[in-house]
């Protein structure tokens, strides 16, 4: 008798476990995952055509694939629905995202720090540099306006995604060298 009243309950909860994923409602946490999914794929396409390493033809191909992936998320959206539909569509997501960063593996090269990074570094030792007094007045400002004029030209090449020719972004290195050759001078 305690067998078949333990089977009863037993059946009954996992009757009820089962119909709670079986059934359809809304899945606002699987919502906002794919949400954060797609925001990152894009930036990782976006940042692989600016640094060069994927080629545009890439970047279009994994872009229509995301654009699939955000029309079924938009039909899916605040619909009540079966959470393995979500749960497809979070794998794709997945899957779009292993697939990037795979072609992300194969082209990366190791080389120089890249001219953003070199501007902010620079920018940290003129802003220590200050703060210690390291070098004088009219040094100082002239450091901090050099360095904003290459910060300036920088934007200029890159905005809008728009990726600096090797002569743009030599001469900008070219001009780092120059101003860190004078920052080390003080050291």
């Amino acid at each position: 008798m305690k067998k078949v009243i333990f089977m009863a309950v037993l059946m009954v909860f996992g009757l009820a476990l089962f119909s709670g994923c079986a059934t359809t409602q809304t899945w606002p946490d699987y919502e906002r995952n794919a949400e954060n999914k797609m925001v990152v794929i894009q930036e990782k396409i976006g940042d692989g055509l600016k640094t060069g390493a994927l080629s545009p033809d890439q970047s279009q191909m994994f872009l229509t694939r995301l654009k699939s992936i955000r029309t079924d998320y938009e039909a899916l959206r605040e619909k009540r629905v079966y959470r393995n539909e979500w749960e497809s569509l979070l794998g794709r997501l997945d899957a779009l995202g292993d697939e990037i960063n795979r072609a992300l593996a194969r082209t990366t090269r190791i080389e120089e720090p890249r001219n953003g990074d070199r501007i902010v570094a620079l920018q940290r030792r003129i802003d220590d540099g200050r703060i210690n007094r390291r070098w004088p007045l009219t040094e100082e400002r002239d450091f901090q306006s050099r360095l904003d004029s290459i910060r300036s030209d920088y934007l200029r090449m890159t905005e809008g995604g728009r990726y600096a020719s090797q002569e743009e972004r030599a001469d900008i290195s070219r001009r780092l060298d120059s101003l860190e050759t004078d920052l080390n001078r003080f050291r």
